[in-house]
């Protein structure tokens, strides 16, 4: 994979990879930027949430599951001192629908986990990553029932 940043102007930078799509760069204009674009840590968060949301919309997709919505999220812990690298990261996937069932989300997020997610195999071997789920009864309108929270716990190697 080959991915660079073009130059603006101060702390401002376009990103772009062999794709061909581009995104903003920025930082705060306290630390020089002028508040024009992702942080690029925001990326790697983003990147964590987008790489596991596909897998588990995929498994969930393929074991019959009728997912009316689906959102994950990623809460990340920073280190006080620079590099101020991630420490720690909680995983919390929202998944509405009807009749979904708490095993195929466990085993979804499992083989996500373990098998196919590069990037939470990657940033799971410098830091813990928490992974829970909320398991919600679509009733329309928007609505929904929470039906099951919980967490999953990788297999200790």
């Amino acid at each position: 994979m080959e991915a660079k940043v073009i130059w603006h102007k101060n702390l401002s930078f376009d990103g772009c990879a062999e794709t061909g799509f581009t995104l903003p760069l920025g930082t705060d204009p306290a630390v020089g930027g002028n508040n024009d674009g992702f942080r690029p840590m925001e990326l790697i968060a983003i990147g964590l949430a987008g790489c596991t949301a596909m897998d588990v919309i995929s498994i969930l997709s393929k074991k019959r599951q009728e997912v009316t919505d689906f959102e994950v999220q990623v809460h990340t812990e920073r280190a006080e001192e620079h590099p101020k690298v991630f420490t720690r990261a909680t995983i919390e996937y929202f998944i509405s629908g009807h009749g979904v069932k708490e095993a195929a989300v466990v085993r979804a997020i499992e083989l996500s986990a373990t098998r196919y997610c590069p990037g939470q195999a990657m940033l799971a071997q410098v830091m813990p990553i928490d992974l829970k789920y909320n398991i919600y009864e679509s009733q329309g309108d928007g609505k929904r029932k929470a039906i099951k929270s919980g967490t999953y716990k990788p297999p200790e190697e």
